[in-house]
């Protein structure tokens, strides 16, 4: 099908807002002359000239919040920003890690979904995971644990984004962008690392300006541990190589080529910590409390119960090219093209269940593996001028993406284990007879098409005052053929959807460092992931969420202190949920919502002595849910969302001699693993600490993580009786050399 019938399909049904916002929006080209700008206008540019004198984040423009240039300040809603400084000063060294840093988020390292994410009370697919803007596909297929090395920072916004990125994005969206080429100097960093575990990690990143018009960047990093949670077989091998050219010919035209590789391979992978009766465990801890008395045995906490030979491992490629263009009268245009491969692999027993009757733990074993093919076109025209004497921005545009997908899947059972000295075993090799039976050998070839039109305008209505709104009309073609090895049967199906989803948003300044914001959005994302839906999900449609928004950002003492506080309500609609009147079959009909507060800081007090404080608190639930049998789980928590979060960083620089010092606490409440809520994992409070030195170019910094050595759960995994364990106290010296 061509784009131009694919679009002529589309645009009728929502075409009239779209078109609305683009005639609203679109002013005469020479509408307004730069001599024009009001004295409001200068002081913002005024703003921008002294941001590399003092870090000021409001003040900068973020692109994960909106495609028209918005600072944070002008954007109506949550945003967060963790740079590449912040990334070093806490030490994150995965993305799993970094995530963490997010306010209000809790963070999972599951094999098969790494560094999944809870964010607003919503989680997996909900959230949207990107790459320089570009969503690649669902969070918990693409999202790898990689090491930080090639990242410039990781822009977080929060709540509904379907307005900017389509499907998927409820709860959030966390963008990771990568180095690119600077043309103002040459750079060079390099980084070595050895720690606990038998970690090491080492990276180098240069920038060169080859000519007046042309700079290139690469950058490469690997990282190796025996296990980075300190479980036994479950080694740990990290590798990203990158880089980019970029040309600026002039005239403010730019064009930009950048790579990316990326391989991880897991030995082992640890699938956390199984619960058995408290009588069997030799150490019971209260990490975990249950209905039935099920428990976590501490004494077990570093065994893995994978078989030998199990692994995860994945190894992407991705390419860009993207071209800004000035088109004059305050007009540009924008072409994005992004080419990504992945294959992925998943080796692993992933379900350890105590058996009463044996006194042992039943293992399944399950291969699946992932061949992914995707691009994706975005191209968009841009306007910021004026618009009847006002400030007007203004972007429209089309995206286009076509994702290929071959996922053979086969699915057993190994040999079962005593919890407490376990014979692992090896794990089973891909023939037939390891995986007989209808429905446990099969191969899942997929094609995803979506074509998008969006459109996005910010309207100044006065000085202090403006008026945000946008919209995305979607056409979204899947198509699932499957096949069963085993019985030779052929299953096809192919739905389709077209989801709208809008928002609309506005920012007033109460005086030029406070303003207030609201907002009301909507957003969409599938019953399950699309990629991999069975038949049976393929008849519903896609659920339906919307959220109002509002809250406050301000700076104060010079803009020493920045901070911002927010309050939200999300609900999503027609998630699955069973007959009332025939409890064995699934419809559309259920539903869900959040609710809470955020609140985050940045106080540089003196010139050493900095503050970072983050906080979240919120109520989630299922407002209708019914499972099989017709259990109602109406008002109960969804699993791995916590009560609240709150995390505490200081540091401090002396000024007369090259030492620093820092600490940090974060404080996770309390969650269930299951719908029923009949497994609770306790709240947990960790400690980190570090000292640095400089030395001429090179710094040296010491780092403890979880000072106090604590025992906790940080999520559950694919049966609810498996607890994710955090990592044991560590140290790690940390080398850094720049020029």
């Amino acid at each position: 099908m061509t784009i131009s019938k694919f679009a002529s399909s589309t645009l009728p049904r929502h075409g009239v807002l779209l078109l609305s916002i683009s005639g609203f929006c679109a002013p005469a080209a020479d509408a307004q002359t730069s001599e024009q700008r009001t004295d409001a206008e200068a002081t913002t540019l005024d703003t921008l000239k002294v941001q590399g004198q003092r870090q000021r984040r409001l003040e900068s423009p973020e692109a994960v919040g909106s495609r028209l240039g918005l600072t944070q300040r002008e954007t109506p809603a949550s945003l967060q920003v963790i740079d590449h400084t912040d990334i070093a000063t806490q030490g994150a060294r995965t993305t799993s890690e970094v995530f963490d840093m997010v306010a209000g988020a809790m963070v999972g390292n599951v094999p098969g979904n790494p560094a999944v994410v809870t964010m607003r009370g919503f989680s997996g697919n909900t959230i949207s995971v990107l790459h320089d803007g570009v969503r690649l596909g669902a969070s918990t297929i693409v999202t790898r644990n990689l090491d930080t090395v090639g990242l410039e920072r990781v822009e977080v916004l929060r709540g509904p984004a379907s307005v900017l990125y389509g499907e998927g994005a409820l709860g959030g969206a966390i963008n990771l962008v990568s180095r690119k080429p600077q043309p103002e100097a040459t750079s060079m960093e390099g980084m070595l690392g050895i720690g606990s575990f038998n970690t090491w990690r080492a990276g180098l990143d240069v920038n060169k300006p080859i000519s007046d018009t042309v700079a290139v960047r690469g950058f490469v990093s690997r990282l190796r541990s025996d296990s980075l949670d300190d479980i036994d077989n479950n080694q740990t091998d990290l590798l990203t190589v990158g880089g980019g050219l970029l040309w600026r010919p002039g005239s403010g035209m730019s064009m930009l080529f950048s790579f990316e590789h990326a391989e991880d391979d897991s030995t082992g992978t640890y699938q956390g910590s199984p619960m058995v009766p408290a009588d069997v465990a030799r150490s019971p801890s209260p990490v975990v409390r249950s209905s039935n008395g099920m428990v976590v045995d501490e004494a077990t906490r570093h065994v893995n119960y994978n078989p030998l030979g199990a692994t995860t491992g994945a190894n992407s490629d991705l390419l860009r090219w993207r071209v800004d263009l000035p088109l004059g009268n305050h007009w540009s245009l924008q072409n994005d093209l992004s080419w990504y491969q992945a294959d992925r692999d998943f080796f692993y027993s992933d379900n350890w269940i105590y058996t009463p009757a044996t006194g042992q733990l039943s293992r399944s074993a399950e291969r699946i593996q992932h061949d992914q093919r995707f691009w994706n076109e975005r191209l968009a025209l841009a306007f910021d001028g004026r618009l009847g004497g006002h400030r007007n921005r203004f972007t429209a545009g089309m995206e286009h993406n076509d994702t290929k997908f071959h996922n053979p899947r086969q699915t057993g059972v190994t040999t079962p284990v005593s919890p407490l000295d376990p014979v692992l075993g090896v794990f089973p090799d891909g023939s037939a007879a390891n995986f007989p039976g209808a429905g446990n050998n099969v191969i899942f070839d997929s094609r995803l098409r979506t074509l998008a039109v969006f459109a996005e305008n910010a309207l100044n209505l006065t000085a202090r005052w403006i008026l945000l709104a946008g919209a995305r009309v979607e056409k979204i073609q899947l198509s699932r053929d499957i096949r069963d090895v085993n019985t030779g049967n052929v299953a096809s199906f192919r739905p389709d959807y077209r989801p709208f989803s809008w928002r609309v948003g506005t920012v007033f300044d109460l005086t030029p460092e406070v303003q207030l914001y609201g907002q009301y959005a909507t957003a969409v994302s599938p019953v399950s992931t699309l990629l991999t839906m069975r038949p049976a999900a393929g008849v519903f449609d896609l659920s339906k969420g919307k959220s109002l928004e509002a809250g406050i950002k301000a700076s104060a003492w010079g803009k020493r202190i920045e901070w911002t506080a927010a309050a939200y309500r999300i609900e999503r609609d027609n998630i699955l949920t069973r007959d009332p009147a025939n409890p064995s079959i699934s419809v559309q009909g259920g539903a869900q919502s959040s609710q809470g507060v955020e609140l985050s800081a940045q106080a540089q007090l003196t010139l050493g002595l900095r503050l970072d404080l983050a906080a979240a608190y919120g109520t989630a639930r299922y407002d209708r849910l019914l499972e099989a049998g017709g259990a109602d789980r109406s008002g109960k928590r969804p699993p791995n969302v916590p009560d609240g979060s709150a995390t505490l960083a200081a540091s401090y620089r002396f000024l007369r001699v090259p030492l620093s010092l820092g600490a940090s606490s974060r404080n996770v409440g309390g969650f269930s693993t299951d719908n029923a809520n009949t497994i609770h994992v306790g709240g947990h409070t960790t400690f980190d600490a570090w000292v640095g030195y400089d030395w001429q170019r090179v710094s040296a910094v010491l780092r403890v993580r979880n000072l106090s050595d604590a025992l906790y759960g940080t999520y559950s995994g694919y049966p609810s009786t498996h607890i994710y364990l955090g990592a044991p106290r560590s140290i790690e010296l940390t080398l850094r050399t720049r020029f």
